[in-house]
């Protein structure tokens, strides 16, 4: 071998791995994504959009402040037989690749939406394109992974290759009806995973040597654990290959924020996969734009349980991304907020009158999303624009928080156990499973007890903390709490609310440390049979 070919070769050799480790970072990276796929469409009606006073590009906007991926929705023929667009955005290839240029341009990574539709796709409507209607099974399969390729081809030679790939939309009850349907009594899924199945093949043989394509399957009701197990089980049954579990959740329609925990955790770990979050948004007024009605009001502010306000998108934006990356073995990849750019701009609604016909839809054109945007009715950016690039890492004090590093036990490591009665002492102990990891901290006993665990924090700097944990409780208690105490002020206390099967999120905060150390820890004054569970306790420095 020569000089100049075994230089030649490590230069090769030297290229390869770089490429590999930019896409480990890639993969590492937390995704703080959009789904902007109304956004053309909003400035071809007059849209415009502004910071700080200035009119600049939405995209360029997002891009500055800290959004790192694009979602793009893509349909197969969104006009009718004269040409007429249905509307919501019009997503044809030619739009998708025009927006997607615009995401490469500006350094940000793409997700492609196939819906596998001419239109809207998702649980309660998934409409096959008008030109496969008359197709037969087989002649389906080949037109998906056909389809499938020739969009993956058609953006390669563009220059804008997506970094990963949803297949379907929202597909819960399957996709390209009536061949793709489960639910509603049909549990064979045979059919719906060879559909998938020839998608994905016609995505992975578009792309060829370091070119990587992630596979994301997407359900909605992000809450909903038993109908993640039903569908996935059957799904890896059945051999579908994909990287991603992709969920949809509006903490107004789809649970509640610990019932989401627990299902990112379990499904994570039941099917060794990542999980991401493709769709959730929350509203910054309870006012209307259009003033044609929204799908975000009073009930679902106070169901949401924040203020409709920039304020309160914050606070949930940062609550949900807690939940995230609290994902164990880094498997919680990241989240997209669903249209920030779908302001009310006139003639910019779900659909036109072909999109209504189309669908055979009675429904008021209008924009239902105008509210739940990332900007205001005018265009101008919101305060809460700071969702994507505000990631707060709290700096967790609390050894083995998630009582992980036992596993059964009554003596978890670095807590301490206190009973009342020495007797009571096995009326605390570890199992599973947790909303965090495989275990948590149990509080019960078939006999009445009173028990306490507990953690002193010390070498701390003097300043504010906070200290949260998640809880499942019984309820019957003559007292259960969690407590911080020893920090050089009066003990504080939280009772603990009674629930028994949603996992909820509790804290004290403004703990004024003066001291250099902090007891933490819970408590139960409790009957026979009364029990507590208790997970990923944090305590961290307030900034």
């Amino acid at each position: 071998m020569t000089k100049k070919i075994v230089i030649s070769f490590f230069v090769c050799l030297f290229i390869i791995l770089i490429d590999q480790n930019e896409r480990e970072l890639l993969a590492n990276e937390f995704i703080t994504g959009g789904d902007i796929s109304m956004l053309e469409e909003v400035e071809e009606l007059g849209g415009k959009f502004y910071e700080d006073g200035i009119e600049k590009d939405a995209m360029e906007i997002l891009s500055s402040n800290g959004m790192n991926y694009v979602r793009l929705r893509l349909w197969v023929d969104p006009y009718d037989s004269k040409g007429n667009p249905y509307g919501g955005g019009t997503n044809d290839l030619d739009t998708t690749i025009s927006l997607a240029k615009r995401a490469k341009a500006l350094g940000m990574n793409i997700l492609l939406d196939l819906h596998y539709s001419d239109f809207w796709a998702d649980p309660g409507t998934q409409t096959k394109p008008k030109a496969w209607q008359d197709l037969q099974y087989t002649g389906l399969k080949d037109q998906v992974y056909q389809y499938s390729k020739n969009v993956i081809e058609s953006m390669k030679q563009e220059n804008v290759l997506p970094d990963m790939v949803q297949v379907g939309n929202e597909t819960t009850s399957g996709i390209l009806w009536t061949d793709g349907k489960v639910g509603e009594g049909t549990n064979d899924f045979t059919k719906l995973a060879e559909l998938f199945s020839a998608g994905i093949s016609g995505i992975k043989d578009a792309v060829s040597g370091s070119e990587e394509i992630e596979i994301v399957l997407h359900l909605d009701h992000g809450g909903d654990n038993s109908l993640y197990r039903w569908w996935f089980d059957n799904i890896t049954a059945l051999g579908v290959d994909f990287d991603i579990i992709g969920l949809s959740y509006y903490p107004f329609w789809h649970g509640t924020m610990g019932e989401l925990h627990y299902n990112l955790n379990d499904i994570s770990k039941r099917y060794n996969k990542d999980v991401m979050i493709v769709e959730t948004a929350y509203g910054f007024t309870l006012d209307d734009g259009d003033g044609l009605g929204n799908s975000f009001f009073e009930t679902e502010e106070s169901v949401g349980g924040y203020p409709a306000t920039p304020e309160g998108q914050i606070q949930y934006m940062n609550d949900l991304k807690e939940i995230v990356k609290d994902i164990p073995n880094n498997r919680g990849r990241g989240i997209f907020w669903w249209e920030p750019t779908w302001i009310p701009v006139e003639g910019a609604n779900w659909g036109t009158e072909a999109g209504k016909l189309y669908n055979s839809d009675t429904g008021l054109l209008s924009n239902p999303w105008d509210n739940q945007t990332l900007f205001d009715f005018n265009g101008n950016a919101l305060e809460s624009m700071s969702i994507f690039s505000d990631n707060p890492n709290h700096n967790n004090l609390v050894n083995n928080n998630d009582f992980e590093v036992d596993g059964w036990t009554n003596t978890p490591s670095d807590w301490g156990v206190w009973a009342e009665d020495s007797t009571d002492t096995n009326a605390v102990f570890v199992e599973g499973p947790g909303i965090n990891g495989d275990y948590k901290l149990v509080h019960w006993s078939d006999e009445d007890y009173s028990v306490s665990t507990y953690q002193t924090i010390k070498n701390l700097e003097d300043g504010n903390y906070t200290l949260t944990a998640w809880v499942l409780n019984s309820g019957g208690q003559e007292n259960a709490y969690i407590y911080a105490k020893s920090y050089g002020g009066e003990e504080l206390q939280t009772k603990l609310p009674v629930s028994s099967s949603n996992w909820m999120k509790i804290e004290i905060d403004d703990i004024n440390v003066t001291n250099g150390q902090c007891e933490i820890g819970i408590i139960s004054y409790a009957q026979a049979n009364n029990w507590v569970n208790i997970d990923n306790v944090k305590f961290f420095k307030n900034k």
